[in-house]
């Protein structure tokens, strides 16, 4: 069932992203010479004044990884390890030394995220929900920096101009912003971001991981770097 939503998450996100035009394709030879396995998610930093964003964000980060074929350590336990630790401001858990994460963790590489956007907001004559997140993946036994992008995803993605006149569109922008605050549209943004940010399907996603069935071994010049 899982696979099945998040394959039309997929769907979804590939045709609001259709008629777009691509940015330059990343360059993922470090990525494949590192040959990450598993991914340690770190709590993301919240630039929002929303304070819900990182539990809803984080709540659906999990996924994309996953089924891009990464083996991902469970969220509740890592944060739990951090608490244990005295570690509960995501800022301070960012700043701890790549090598200690690897001690603790024994993870291949660390996903390192920030919440650029996140809700509710009326501007005018329209009203937009916004989710927007960057991420940064870092191999933890060398620091190195193998992969970062950011994706934002909107409600106004999903909606067309009901037409109706000034009025209309006044009312209409009120309706929203009342119905996506209250139904925490964000949740559902964050799911289209997460999805268009991480996912192997996706253009300048993650590569396919290890249990991906499209994974690709590194070439044998690449393994000896």
């Amino acid at each position: 069932m899982r696979s099945l939503y998040f394959a039309v998450i997929v769907l979804i996100v590939a045709l609001l992203s259709g008629c777009v035009s691509a940015p330059p394709a990343h360059d993922y030879s470090g990525f494949r010479a590192s040959n990450p396995h598993s991914i340690l998610v770190l709590p993301p930093i919240n630039k929002s004044t929303e304070v819900i964003a990182p539990y809803s964000v984080m709540s659906q980060m999990v996924a994309p990884i996953a089924e891009s074929g990464f083996y991902v350590f469970p969220v509740a336990l890592v944060d739990q390890t951090f608490k244990n630790n005295g570690l509960t401001v995501a800022s301070d858990i960012h700043a701890v030394p790549v090598q200690k994460l690897h001690e603790i963790f024994s993870a291949d590489a660390a996903l390192y995220l920030t919440i650029e956007e996140y809700g509710t907001s009326y501007i005018l004559i329209s009203s937009d929900t916004v989710v927007s997140v960057s991420a940064t993946l870092v191999d933890l036994k060398t620091g190195t920096v193998l992969w970062k992008d950011v994706a934002r995803a909107s409600s106004a993605e999903t909606r067309g101009n009901s037409g109706g006149g000034l009025i209309g569109m006044l009312v209409e922008a009120a309706v929203n912003q009342i119905l996506e605050t209250v139904t925490d549209k964000g949740f559902d943004i964050a799911t289209i971001a997460n999805t268009r940010l991480l996912s192997a399907e996706m253009h300048n996603g993650l590569p396919h991981g290890p249990r991906s069935a499209k994974f690709e071994q590194p070439a044998t010049s690449e393994k000896q770097k």
